[in-house]
Parts: structure tokens; sequence; C-alpha cells
């Protein structure tokens, strides 16, 4: 699969999760304003998830379509990748920090699942940093995008089969 094509499908993927977002929020039967912390983090990293790797898919596309094309439009996406993802990884910890150990210990996977993800995040965002330093491949970039919308997606299905009191 050629470059352009993974990318405007991992875009249409991303769209799609990001408006799976609002039919999670429409199914609810109470107010965004009234949900958990923890569930407000569960779709802070739903729409994160899904509308990060849709601005890298649309970088990638533009860069894509200068003639000729740059030899290093690769280590440009992942170094901006990079960026972007660690200041992600910041806030997002921020948030989960801020979080009431009640809250966080009365579901005892989500200190686990937080953190195998932010694990996985973290060895794709060095992969980031490999790619901008010495490799210039397209793969690495994809794997970036590839891994955000997974987690998006394991943030919808889970905010989905979760029993809400």
């Amino acid at each position: 699969m050629e470059p352009g094509e993974a990318l405007s499908t991992a875009a249409q993927i991303a769209v799609t999760l990001a408006g799976f977002a609002g039919v999670v929020v429409v199914f609810r039967r109470e107010s965004v304003h009234d949900w958990s912390p923890v569930d407000k983090l569960r779709l802070r990293l739903l729409l994160t998830n899904s509308i990060l790797p849709l601005v890298l898919c649309m970088i990638g596309l533009l860069l894509l379509t200068i003639r000729p094309v740059p030899a290093d439009i690769w280590r440009w996406c992942s170094g901006f990748a990079f960026v972007v993802s660690l200041l992600f990884a910041i806030t997002m910890t921020k948030h989960f920090r801020r979080l009431a150990l009640r809250e966080v210990q009365s579901e005892p996977l989500t200190r686990f699942v937080f953190y195998l993800f932010g694990t996985i995040g973290i060895a794709a965002n060095l992969l980031q940093l490999y790619n901008a330093a010495f490799l210039s491949a397209f793969w690495p970039f994809f794997t970036g995008i590839v891994v955000q919308l997974v987690t998006g997606m394991f943030q919808f299905a889970r905010m989905i089969l979760l029993r809400h009191e």
C-alpha cells in the first residue's frame, strides 16, 4: 500500500472514531458535565486519539502533494508527531494524576490500562524520534498513527461496554 493510500484510510478511520465520540455522548443519560472525572478523561482520550491521527494524516498528505516529494518527508512528519504526541502524553498524565485515588481504585483496570497504553505510546513516540533522527521511513510514522487509532478504538469500546451508575 502506498503512503498516500494508507494515510487516507487512517484519516477516514480517525474521522469515524471522532464521530463515535458523539455517539457515546448521545447515548449517555446524563450531561457530559455530570460525568465522573474518569469518564471525562476517557472521552478526552477518545477525542484526542482520533483528532491527533487525523491531523498527522493530513500533514503527511499535504507534504505528499509537493513535487518532487521531499526526501525527508517522513523525517519531518515523525519530528512533528514526536513533539505533538509528547505534549499530548504530558497533558493526559497530568489529567490522570488529578483524578482522586479513590476513583481510580474503584475501577482496578483503569490504572493498568492507562499505563499499558502509555507504555505503548512511549514506544511509538521513541520510534518517531528514531525515525526523525535516522530512518526517514514511512512505516514508523504510520505506526504512531495506528497506535493512536487503536488506543482510541479501545477507549470507545470501554466507554460503550462499561456500566454507568
